[in-house]
C-alpha cells in the first residue's frame, strides 16, 4: 500500500518540528524558552470571547453560509478601507484560518507548469501549495539592505512568459521586511506589463510599527488581479480559533466558494461571530499589543546585537527577528541548521534555522520575540552562553 504522488509535493512548517522538539524537552522536565513558533503572546480580547461564547449559547452552531456569514463578509469589506482598498461583501470569501484560502487560492489560479514568483526566504507553504496546484515555484530575493523589501531588480529578471502569479507577503515572515509606496507601485506596473495575478498575503497587515497600513490591492488596477489573504490570528491573537479570508475580484468568489464546500464546507459559525466582534469592537487590545511588541523588538535586537558575531536589523514589522550569525558560522564551522540544533539541545531555547524559509535563508535564524520580555532576556542569556562555549575551527 502507498499514497499518492501528489503528496510528495508538499512541504511542512519546520516551526511545528522544532516546537515537538521542545515539547519533548519539557516533558523531561526541561525549561525551555519558546522562540520558535509564531504565536502572539497576549489573550484574545475579552470582548471576542464574550462574542463567540455568545453565539454558542445562542445556538449558533449550525452550518453556515459556505462563503461565510453575510455580517462577516461585510465587517470585513468595510475593514480594508484603512488600507485603503474598497470591497463589499460579494469580494470576500471566509475560511477556517488563512492557510485554507491561500490553497483554495493556489488550486484556482495556478495552471500546471505555471511559474509562480515566491520570496526567498519565505513562508514554506507558499512554495508547498504552488507545487501541489501543478506549479514551479521560482524564488525572488529581498533586499536586506532596504529592511528586506522586495529587490525589485532581481524580481523583474525572473519574470518568463510561463509567470502567471506573484506572492506578496507584507510585513514578511520570516523578516518583518515592508515595501516602501514606491516599491509597491513598480510592484504593480510589473503585475500590469506581465498579466500576473498577485496574491497578497497580509495577515501580519495590522502589525507595523511605523503606524502604516497599506496593500498592493489599493493602487491603480490592481483590485481585479490581486486576492488578499488574511486572517484573525495574528492582529486578535486568535491563532487557535481558525479564522481566515480572502478578498479577491466578485466574479472569483463563486468558483472560490466551490472549492470550500469540496474541502471544509464552512467555517465554524460562531467563530464567525466572534471575528465580527473583533472587527467592529474596540482596537486598543490590537493597538496595545503593537507598542508591546515594539519594545520587545528592541530589547531582542540591541541584545543580539551586542553578541560578537550577530547582526540584526531591526523588524519594521510583523514579531520576528532575522539575525545573521554568519560571523559565528564562519569562525566555529556550524550551520545555521546545527546552530539551532544544538541551542535548543543544550541551552533549552527553540529557534528556527533560517533555511526553514528557503536557501534565502542560510546563515541566519528566525525568533520570534512575541512573548514575555524576561523570556527574551533568558533567551539572550541562552545565546551568549552558547556562543562563548563554541570552539573556533583550527586554522
Amino acid at each position: 500500500m502507498r499514497s499518492a504522488a501528489r503528496l510528495e509535493t508538499l512541504g511542512t512548517e519546520q516551526a511545528y518540528v522544532v516546537l515537538g522538539a521542545a515539547k519533548r524537552l519539557e516533558a523531561a522536565g526541561h525549561k525551555v524558552v519558546h522562540l520558535e513558533i509564531g504565536e502572539p503572546d497576549m489573550p484574545t480580547p475579552p470582548h471576542v470571547v464574550e462574542a463567540g461564547v455568545r453565539a454558542l449559547r445562542d445556538g449558533l452552531t449550525r452550518y453556515a453560509l459556505a462563503a461565510g456569514v453575510p455580517e462577516l463578509r461585510d465587517a470585513i469589506a468595510r475593514s480594508l478601507a484603512m488600507r485603503g482598498v474598497q470591497a463589499t461583501a460579494e469580494n470576500v470569501v471566509v475560511t477556517p484560518g488563512a492557510k485554507p484560502i491561500l490553497f483554495c487560492t493556489a488550486l484556482a489560479l495556478i495552471e500546471p507548469g505555471d511559474e509562480v514568483l515566491c520570496p526567498d526566504p519565505g513562508f514554506p507553504i507558499y512554495e508547498s501549495v504552488v507545487r501541489f496546484a501543478g506549479g514551479r515555484p521560482v524564488y525572488y530575493p529581498l533586499d536586506e539592505s532596504r529592511q528586506f523589501a522586495p529587490q525589485l531588480e532581481g524580481l523583474a529578471k525572473r519574470i518568463t512568459p510561463r509567470t502567471r502569479a506573484l506572492i506578496l507577503n507584507l510585513p514578511h515572515n520570516p523578516t518583518g521586511g515592508v515595501a516602501t509606496p514606491r516599491d509597491l507601485e513598480a510592484l504593480a506596473e510589473l503585475a500590469q506589463r506581465d498579466d500576473l495575478w498577485v496574491i497578497a498575503d497580509e495577515v501580519y497587515g495590522r502589525i507595523r510599527y511605523d503606524g502604516h497600513c497599506d496593500s498592493i490591492a489599493a493602487l491603480p488596477g490592481m483590485v481585479e488581479r490581486t486576492v488578499i489573504v488574511d486572517g484573525f490570528s495574528k492582529a486578535y491573537s486568535m491563532t487557535g480559533w481558525r479564522l481566515g479570508y480572502g478578498v479577491m475580484p466578485a466574479w472569483l468568489t463563486e468558483p472560490m466558494t466551490t472549492l470550500v464546500i469540496n474541502n471544509v464546507s464552512c467555517t465554524a459559525t460562531f467563530v464567525q461571530y466572534a471575528g465580527i466582534a473583533a472587527l467592529t469592537g474596540p482596537q486598543d487590545a490590537v493597538t496595545g499589543m503593537v507598542t508591546g511588541l515594539k519594545a520587545k523588538r528592541d530589547l531582542l535586537v540591541q541584545g543580539l546585537n551586542a553578541i560578537d558575531g550577530i547582526r540584526c536589523a531591526s523588524p519594521a514589522g510583523a514579531f520576528y527577528c532575522f539575525p545573521d550569525i554568519g560571523g559565528v558560522l564562519e569562525r566555529t564551522g556550524l550551520t545555521c541548521e546545527s546552530f539551532a540544533e544544538r541551542l535548543l539541545a543544550e541551552q533549552h531555547t527553540a529557534v528556527l534555522a533560517g533555511t526553514a524559509f528557503g536557501p534565502g535563508g542560510v546563515g541566519h535564524l528566525r525568533l520570534c520575540y512575541a512573548t514575555a520580555p524576561a523570556e527574551l532576556e533568558r533567551a539572550l542569556a541562552a545565546i551568549r552562553r552558547f556562543v562563548g562555549t563554541l570552539a573556533p575551527v583550527p586554522a
